[in-house]
């Protein structure tokens, strides 16, 4: 397939309009090798990429690491409290310097012992004295931009990207009653190898057709006919969201309908009432109920592959509650129905886009988020086309 040819300019035309006469993305977007090597380049390798939440790194010296479509990147809080992204790859020979996660105050190769800085200046290359012309200052790790919105870290391959945070503004109204930055995450889990295009992640995550439908009775209590898209879409915008409305007050993504944890208290009676769905991508899908949030940091693996990290965010007081470790195990299994719902869903809908019968549907005003995500990934289809 030749990616920038005239037939997928054109196909892409008939899903950017409007929702009531929009037809869904052409297939081959979701199934082929080659265009997810298109949107290596064209998405994220420019875009902001949510890599996990700050708390992770709590400590000076702190780390973990991440692949990034293959790109090792290495994630530290310095000694000044700066946190930092660079890339993990070794620069003698390509060795991955460090994996996983720890505390250090500077970083070995394991091959050669290249010892690097918190920032990733080249501090140490033994017996490099007598090669001609070598400066260790020319050979520190690549640096990425890094920006923290919301208690996530953000990275981006750019060389001078624009800065995220004033691209999110519209959505920042329904988060500030969550002071998210003070908010916790216990940890999270990683599911890895999932069967279906990052896409139909983040299609699937933020539709609220399927709503009560595929998930018919555990989610009764927030139906598709409450969706809303509260905030017009604009075309520099980086988050794409809807509101889901409840049938009563504090719902809860479990068999009770109910609030498992504690609510989090700054919240308006409107917002106790509702929860959100966003995506900020290419990477973080994100969402909010009364008593938790949620995200997915989705990685593509292979045009039809993805890990997906999940974790829940609680206000500090549900620490204090002695069963709290017994309520998130209720609160989790919760979710866990959902999950099982959608992957099942997620798996079918990308062995059907490998059909020669898979359609171009049409949507459902319940689908707008479907129609402003191809927008934003249209509009940087278009540019990478253009240069």
């Amino acid at each position: 397939m030749s990616i920038a040819d005239d037939r997928l300019l054109e196909a892409f035309e008939a899903s950017v309009s409007d929702v009531f006469f929009n037809d869904t993305a052409t297939t081959e977007i979701y199934t082929s090798a080659d265009f997810l090597a298109f949107e290596k380049e064209a998405v994220f390798m420019k875009e902001w990429l949510a890599v996990g939440r700050a708390e992770r790194i709590a400590e000076p010296g702190d780390w973990f690491t991440v692949d990034l479509l293959d790109e090792p990147v290495l994630i530290v809080r310095d000694k000044s409290g700066e946190i930092r992204a660079m890339s993990a790859v070794c620069q003698h020979r390509a060795m991955q310097i460090c994996d996983g996660s720890g505390n250090s105050s500077t970083f070995k190769c394991p091959y050669h012992h290249w010892i690097y800085a918190q920032d990733g200046r080249l501090l140490g290359a033994p017996a490099m004295d007598r090669t001609e012309d070598f400066d260790k200052s020319d050979w520190g790790l690549p640096r990425l931009a890094v920006e923290v919105w919301m208690g996530f870290v953000f990275v981006n391959f750019a060389a001078d990207p624009e800065p995220l945070a004033p691209t999110l503004q519209r959505y920042e109204p329904y988060l500030a009653n969550y002071d998210l930055p003070n908010a916790i995450c216990p940890g999270t889990f990683t599911l890895e190898g999932m069967p279906w295009n990052w896409k139909v992640m983040f299609e699937n995550f933020n539709d609220g057709y399927h709503a009560n439908r595929l998930h018919q009775f555990v989610q009764d209590f927030c139906p598709s006919d409450k969706s809303a898209f509260p905030v017009p879409w604009e075309d520099e915008s980086n988050v794409i969201f809807r509101t889901g409305g409840y049938t009563h007050i504090d719902g809860g993504f479990n068999a009770t309908h109910r609030a498992i944890m504690n609510v989090f208290p700054d919240l308006t009676e409107e917002e106790r009432t509702r929860s959100t769905f966003s995506l900020v991508p290419p990477m973080l899908c994100f969402g909010t109920a009364p008593d938790q949030c949620f995200f997915f940091l989705v990685r593509p693996t292979g045009p039809e592959t993805i890990d997906v990290e999940i974790g829940y965010i609680f206000h500090p007081s549900s620490f204090e509650d002695p069963l709290f470790d017994e309520k998130l195990v209720l609160s989790d299994a919760g979710v866990q129905v959902f999950v099982r719902q959608d992957q099942d869903a997620t798996a079918k809908v990308q062995r059907g886009l490998r059909s020669r019968f898979a359609p171009r549907g049409r949507y459902s005003w319940q689908e707008e988020s479907h129609v402003q995500f191809n927008r934003w990934l249209v509009r940087r289809y278009r540019a990478a086309l253009a240069d």
